[in-house]
């Protein structure tokens, strides 16, 4: 295992680089278009292009990956990433800036093909948890960290932009240098949308008001914090706390739903989500550290609403079919991404700042009326039928689900590599929230 994180370090690097860098714009543009007086309808139209060039670099980024190969198509889509990124500051017009999150959502797509790719070949059955786990970690750090990023320079300025174009041109050095053969590209089995539904409703519906809430909060919650009046450092650790709520919460839910029927973890997911989404608005954002910590504790439990739905789903699919649910799950994320910022601005744009969190109440609650409906009409799976809970992000491509330990026969067994792997996974999820709690108080 040694040896080959040694063989992965380039790769690991990159991945902090773009994923710090891209995270770190993303809150910047947020604050930048409230500070330029954009309606917050305007501006949840803006920033929803972002996920509709990810869906679109999610379905074709990977023909230009077949045409030149792994290392020229991250140098061509960081490039793109990086001269998008610069042209903000030049010219702060909305329909250029819409056109430009919409070239880096593909290009950023594109990026997580490759580097998914890569990592998930690198994966074998005995070490498939465990490689899962550190992807998962070091994509939630870099994250985090990227959002901590923003106390440096002000948002009117050009040197933000600068600062995340100089993060994602350095990725592309790491994975330039490295050693490892690139890994080949092959086509993922497809399962249609309504296809899926019909075997896990609950699974799509979870997946997609996942997406929803959680293109909303990041692309609107600097919005928010801005127009409610928090000062710039105490927004970094806003915005933080919610990666940090979703990696210390991953744990103990990831428990619950190894012990306890799943379908009803998820409606006490949804629950105390939408106590948390209630109370939000009800704070005093002069006492920053209670906000910040419900907000975590809101964020964690959305982000856990889209595993827990993919749980849900593997447990009804033959093993052989877990893959092709798992991208279509993705792809009913990427509808509902594309829908949260514009329905939540919309209301923003009627209610003010806390129309927000009142959109994504209202969201949850749907979700748990129509998840009631559901338990009355079909039978929970028998626990003896359930597959192995791990935490999964729809961060990238369909490529990260082949590195997904249930995609194999092998964690099935009470003693095999994939119950090791799932044991070493939950203990880095722990370490990751200590370390980030401690980078937070310094």
């Amino acid at each position: 295992m040694t040896r080959l994180a040694s063989s992965l370090i380039a790769l690991i690097a990159s991945i902090i680089l773009l994923v710090a860098g891209n995270a770190f714009l993303m809150t910047l543009l947020g604050l930048r278009l409230s500070h330029e007086g954009f309606s917050t309808s305007l501006i949840g139209w803006i920033l929803v292009c972002y996920s509709v060039g990810f869906v679109g670099g999610t379905l074709f980024a990977e023909r230009v990956v077949e045409r030149v190969g792994h290392i020229r198509a991250f140098a061509v889509f960081a490039t793109t990433l990086a001269i998008s990124i610069q042209i903000y500051p030049l010219a702060v017009s909305a329909p250029l800036w819409a056109g430009l999150r919409a070239l880096a959502g593909f290009a950023m797509a594109g990026l997580m093909i490759v580097m998914e790719s890569w990592f998930s070949s690198r994966a074998t059955n005995a070490n498939r948890a465990r490689l899962f786990a550190v992807y998962q970690v070091v994509f939630f750090l870099s994250t985090a960290s990227g959002q901590l990023l923003i106390n440096i320079g002000s948002a009117d300025s050009a040197l933000p932009f600068t600062l995340a174009t100089i993060l994602v041109s350095l990725a592309v050095i790491p994975l330039s240098l490295t050693r490892m053969h690139a890994p080949p590209i092959e086509g993922a089995e497809r399962l249609s949308l309504v296809a899926l539904y019909r075997i896990s409703p609950i699974g799509v519906s979870g997946s997609l008001i996942a997406g929803l809430l959680t293109s909303a909060f990041y692309a609107l919650a600097p919005v928010y914090a801005d127009r409610v009046g928090l000062p710039t450092d105490r927004l970094s650790l806003f915005m933080a706390s919610a990666i940090v709520g979703a990696m210390v919460l991953a744990w103990p839910i990831g428990r619950l739903c190894d012990r306890f029927n799943r379908r009803r973890v998820l409606m006490f997911v949804l629950a105390v989500a939408a106590a948390a989404s209630v109370a939000i608005p009800l704070i005093n954002p002069d006492h920053a550290v209670r906000l910040i910590g419900v907000v975590g504790l809101y964020m964690g439990l959305s982000a856990a609403l889209y595993p827990v739905s993919v749980a849900i789903t593997n447990d009804q699919m033959p093993s052989h079919q877990i893959t092709a649910a798992s991208t279509t799950l993705l792809l009913a994320y990427g509808i509902g991404s594309c829908i949260g910022p514009v329905a939540a601005s919309a209301v923003m744009d009627r209610v003010g700042p806390n129309g927000l969190f009142y959109t994504n109440t209202a969201f949850l609650l749907a979700l748990a009326v129509y998840l009631l409906y559901r338990l009355r009409r079909r039978a929970d799976v028998p626990a003896e039928d359930r597959v192995d809970y791990y935490t999964t992000s729809p961060s990238g491509g369909y490529a990260l689900y082949e590195l997904d330990p249930r995609n194999t026969e092998f964690h099935r067994g009470p003693e095999g590599p994939g119950r090791a792997g799932l044991r070493i996974g939950k203990m880095l999820l722990g370490a990751a929230g200590r370390a980030q709690s401690a980078v937070r108080q310094s």
